[in-house]
This record gives structure tokens, C-alpha cells and sequence, in this order.
């Protein structure tokens, strides 16, 4: 059983230096007397040191590197407290210019043991899984931005006149099969399209993934206050989600924003107070779903669409105006996860078709048992709203909403209309 830290005494301060091959461990008691000298233990040998090694009586710190996670988990059961550091602010804090692996175990130590260490948060294990596959989608999603512009290469260095419509669809691949190439040109280019065949099923299988997992525990209960925000679909939105994490972490929106690294940058000092860019100190996946958010708020929302109009005609240059539509929608995704609200500058109109949207992105599996139109009906019933709403109206095409009833039918345990 794991002890209580504010209940009984800190006896020794460990700290460790997790390497690809080894671990460096050290450890020191409150006056900062070494009672483990810093030493390696093979990352083979260090679950049978752990269970050896370490008590209830015990603080420990690591740094946050790509396998963290899993020495966490080892080590945390079995110490009255873990910490998990974070690498940049405890280099920033030790402002030392000479590094080496017993001196970065001696930094934390004393941060441990200072209790000023610049912790992380530990993310449970499906937000990992949800952060990990989201790593993965934009790794295959570079892979093809390169694989294209390879191919737009060819166009360049042969004065080529490419075809009208999307250079890489299906009833453009004759074009580049009738082109006059060396062996060797052609050989490249037939790779390049089979590459780039590939590597776009892989994405359309992640995205398929990520559908299904919208509508599942325990991201559909945020995921329908989070798909009503203009602008972000299933993918932008999951993306939003593996960054937040819990949206109880954030005391308040400016805390979020800085999360983000969308947060203005400040200089001030005696009379001059000076504006900067934005920090960028954040998670670069939520800061870019957020400009691409904005982006598409800009093209479909006429509130987000005056709103960056109004910015441009104060003078701010185009992208600066789409960061600052991307704070603001950060603010708002705040908003709605907390208070679990509605999204005010949206109609039921709007959120129908949101929700007929989202459902088009899922498989039968995904809707569990429900038709589209009955989907739609229940992300409205979780909002608390569009009770008497069956029909809309887009893109000058009727669309069918389900009746409260018949979703009701197939959810007897829903009470919303009660």
C-alpha cells in the first residue's frame, strides 16, 4: 500500500536520470547528504532494483522523456511520492552551463528536495494512447506532404502543365502515366504514387480510428460539447483532447491559452511595456489544431468571420488575426468543457448539422445501433437542446432529424426531456 506523503516523513530524496540503456539513480536525505551515490543500473535490471530498492518512505523525481511514462508507473506504487520534472523549466531553473549526468541527478535532488520541482502533468494511460496515435497520424501526414512535393518537383524541373483538379486523385494518374520520363525519372515517380497511395490509406485508417473513438467512453461525453465549436471536426477535436487531457486541470481559460503557447508574449520593464508574439511554450499539436480551427471558423461562421475581419481592419496582418480567432475559440472550447454549455454564438440549426456531420465520419459500429439522424438527435438532447427539431435546412438541401421519441425509445435510460 502506498503511503500517505503529507502523513508520514520524507526519509530519502531519489532522483533519475533515465537513459535509452540505463538508468542513473542517486539519492539524498533532507540535508542533502548523499546516501546512494549516483550509480547506472541497467534498464533490464532496474524493475527487480525497484522492488529491492525503494519504500513507502521515499520522494522521487524523474525527468519527462519519451519512456517516462512507464518508470513512472513502476516506480510510483511503491514511494510515498513521484514526481515527473519538467526538462525544459529545470534547466532554466539550474541555469548551468556545465551538464553532466551526475550533476542533472544532483539539480533534481535538490529541486526534490527544495520542493520546487517544475512537475508535469502524468497523463492516465488512454489519453497516452489517444497522444501517441495523434503522434503517429501527423507523422504519415509530413510523410505525404513530402511524398507530394517530390512529385510537384518533377512538374517544376520538367516544365510540366499539370492537369486541372487535385494533381493526385485517381482520374489524374493517367496524366502521369502518359508523360514522357528516362527510365530512371519514371521509376521514381511510379514510387513516389505508390507511396503516396499507401501512406494516404494509413491516414484515412487513423482517422477512421479516431472516429470510432470519438463516440466511446471517455471521450464521447467531451466530444459533443467540443464538435459544436466552429471549425473543428473529429480529428481537430481529438487532437484537442489527447492535449488537454482533463479540462479540471486548467483553473481558468488564460491558464489554457498559455498551454497552448498562444498566450501574448510581454516585455516590461520601468516605462517601456512592450507586446510580443505569442510564447509558442506550450503543446505545438493543440496550438496548430487551434489555427486550423480558426481557419475553418473563418470560412463557415459568420460570428468568427466578422471577428476576423474586425481584427484585420485594425491593422493586424492576416495570420496574426487568425491566432488571436484561435485564442478566442480556445477560450470558448474552456467554456463548454467546464461549464458544460452550450456554444452560445450557435443555433440549433447549427449544431444539427454538426452533430449529421460528425455522424458521417463514424461506421455502423462507431453509431451503436443508432441511424445518423437518431445520433444527431441525441447530441442535441445532450446539449439540452433542439427537442422539437426534425428538420434542417443546408446547402439548400433538406436533412432529417430524429424525433425525440424514437431516440428515446432505443435510450430508455435517457432522462433529458423529464
Amino acid at each position: 500500500m502506498k503511503a500517505d506523503s503529507e502523513t508520514i516523513p520524507i526519509e530519502r530524496f531519489l532522483a533519475l536520470d533515465i537513459h535509452k540503456h540505463y538508468i542513473l539513480v542517486g539519492g539524498m536525505n533532507c540535508q542533502r547528504d548523499w546516501i546512494l551515490r549516483p550509480r547506472k543500473v541497467r534498464m533490464s535490471r532496474f524493475p527487480e532494483w525497484v522492488q529491492k530498492n525503494l519504500k513507502l518512505t521515499d520522494a522521487i523525481v524523474l525527468e519527462s522523456t519519451s519512456n517516462a511514462w512507464e518508470i513512472y508507473d513502476l516506480v510510483s506504487p511503491l514511494v510515498a511520492k513521484a514526481l515527473v520534472a519538467n526538462p525544459l523549466k529545470v534547466g532554466q531553473i539550474a541555469g548551468a552551463k556545465v551538464k553532466t549526468d551526475k550533476l542533472d541527478v544532483e539539480r533534481l535532488l535538490i529541486l526534490l528536495i527544495a520542493d520546487i520541482v517544475p512537475e508535469v502533468w502524468v497523463p492516465p494511460d488512454h489519453v497516452r494512447d489517444l497522444r501517441a496515435l495523434i503522434s503517429h497520424r501527423w507523422r504519415i501526414h509530413k510523410q505525404i506532404a513530402m511524398t507530394k512535393n517530390r512529385l510537384h518537383s518533377f512538374i517544376h524541373r520538367f516544365n510540366l502543365i499539370p492537369p486541372e483538379g487535385p494533381l493526385f486523385s485517381k482520374k489524374n494518374l493517367s496524366w502521369w502515366q502518359g508523360q514522357e520520363f528516362s527510365s530512371m525519372v519514371r521509376l521514381q515517380i511510379e514510387q513516389d504514387l505508390l507511396i503516396l497511395e499507401h501512406l494516404t490509406a494509413h491516414k484515412e485508417a487513423v482517422h477512421q480510428e479516431l472516429s470510432c473513438l470519438s463516440n466511446r467512453d471517455p471521450w464521447a461525453e467531451d466530444m459533443v460539447f467540443l464538435m459544436q465549436i466552429p471549425g473543428l471536426g473529429v480529428v481537430l477535436s481529438m487532437t484537442v483532447l489527447s492535449a488537454i487531457g482533463e479540462i479540471s486541470r486548467f483553473e481558468d481559460a488564460k491558464n489554457l491559452v498559455g498551454y497552448a503557447g498562444l498566450g501574448a508574449g510581454i516585455h516590461s520593464s520601468g516605462l517601456k511595456h512592450q507586446g510580443k508574439r505569442i510564447t509558442k511554450a506550450g503543446r505545438k499539436e493543440l496550438r496548430w489544431a487551434m489555427v486550423e480551427a480558426a481557419w475553418g471558423a473563418v470560412r463557415s461562421d459568420s460570428h468568427w468571420k466578422v471577428q476576423y475581419e474586425q481584427l484585420k481592419q485594425r491593422g493586424k496582418h492576416s495570420n496574426a488575426a487568425i491566432v488571436a480567432i484561435a485564442r478566442k475559440l480556445l477560450v470558448s472550447i474552456w467554456h463548454v468543457l467546464t461549464k458544460r454549455e452550450a456554444h452560445c454564438h450557435s443555433t440549433e440549426e447549427d449544431l444539427a448539422y454538426k452533430m449529421l456531420i460528425w455522424s458521417q465520419r463514424m461506421d455502423e459500429n462507431a453509431l451503436r445501433g443508432m441511424t445518423r439522424q437518431q445520433f444527431a438527435k441525441y447530441g442535441l438532447l445532450r446539449l439540452g437542446k433542439g427537442i422539437h427539431l426534425t428538420r434542417i435546412v443546408r446547402n439548400g438541401l433538406p436533412r432529417r432529424i430524429a424525433p425525440a421519441e424514437e431516440v428515446l425509445a432505443l435510450l430508455p435510460e435517457y432522462h433529458l426531456l423529464e
